[in-house]
């Protein structure tokens, strides 16, 4: 009988002391590997970019803050930044086989804290990349796959989650033949940018000249990155996870048949990716946007 109240204590004890906190649904965007953290949004942001830094071969192209952007079209968003980061040596072999590549490189590193307060660190999976640009057999892979993983580590506190990759070759990019030569096309691109006050030009890579810096081949292949918070941030604003496709960018490159093409994803597909939904006019008007720099750079 002594025994029995033992036992009985012991399961009210251990039942009472239960956490009912309901545990979070895990985050499932196509092709995203992401990571909870219990840090601050500060202490994450500062240990990824140490780690990054600690790699010579490996340069960041720019620290895009989605908040801060957002505030300054007086607009309001969580804590969400996207790092963009790269490594010529790790990055070439992906656009030497498809440089449709180009478009979803440098790597990106998106941290974000939900309205539940969690902060969360992601980064697009290797196995995305190789099914979206047909990367299959590139050795580079691994290598990259196992960098990523560790800069994300540098700023998480659980084990990172990989979602399913369900991506056909190359889904969701917009491409057009140019008119013009690969210099003339690229000028009027940036051009076409730069002179409309509601765009911010943000970067501007040459992936072909990055290339010979390390003793590497690559077609002419450029990449130009750009934004607009007032259409970016609503976006955003429904699914944060978004920020890693954000901003824009279009692909200029000169392919294996001489051609001179204009690349872009497509709104309505990155849209889809993120499960963005009621957004329609302000998708719409980026569509358009995006189609009229596009023409103007091509013909």
């Amino acid at each position: 009988m002594r025994n029995l109240i033992y036992a009985c204590l012991i399961i009210t004890i251990i039942t009472s002391c239960k956490d009912d906190t309901p545990e979070m649904e895990p985050l499932i965007i196509n092709g995203l590997t992401y990571g909870n953290s219990n840090k601050t949004f500060e202490e994450a942001n500062n240990n990824i970019i140490a780690a990054l830094n600690g790699v010579a071969a490996i340069k960041i192209v720019a620290e895009i803050d989605h908040s801060a952007n957002a505030v300054s079209v007086n607009e309001t968003l969580l804590p969400t930044k996207v790092i963009l980061f790269g490594n010529p040596a790790l990055g070439t072999p992906l656009m030497q086989k498809n440089q449709l590549a180009g478009l979803d490189l440098p790597q990106k590193m998106l941290l974000f804290q939900d309205e539940d307060a969690q902060l969360k660190v992601a980064y697009n999976s290797t196995d995305y990349l190789a099914q979206r640009h047909g990367l299959a057999g590139v050795a580079a892979l691994a290598t990259i796959a196992g960098a990523l993983s560790n800069f994300a580590s540098a700023a998480t506190t659980e084990q990172l989650v990989n979602a399913e990759v369900s991506v056909g070759l190359n889904e969701g990019i917009i491409i057009k033949n140019s008119t013009y030569s690969f210099e003339e096309t690229y000028a009027k691109l940036v051009g076409i940018i730069t002179k409309n006050e509601n765009l911010k030009l943000i970067a501007e890579l040459d992936h072909q000249a990055n290339a010979a810096s390390i003793n590497l081949e690559l077609r002419p292949t450029r990449l130009v990155v750009f934004g607009n918070p007032n259409l970016g941030s609503p976006l955003m604003q429904s699914m944060q996870t978004i920020g890693i496709d954000l901003p824009q960018k279009m692909l200029v490159f000169e392919n294996e048949a001489g051609e001179v093409q204009v690349a872009y994803n497509d709104p309505t597909y990155l849209a889809k990716r993120h499960g963005i939904t009621g957004n329609d006019d302000t998708l719409s008007t980026i569509t358009d946007a995006l189609n009229n720099i596009s023409n103007g750079a091509t013909n």
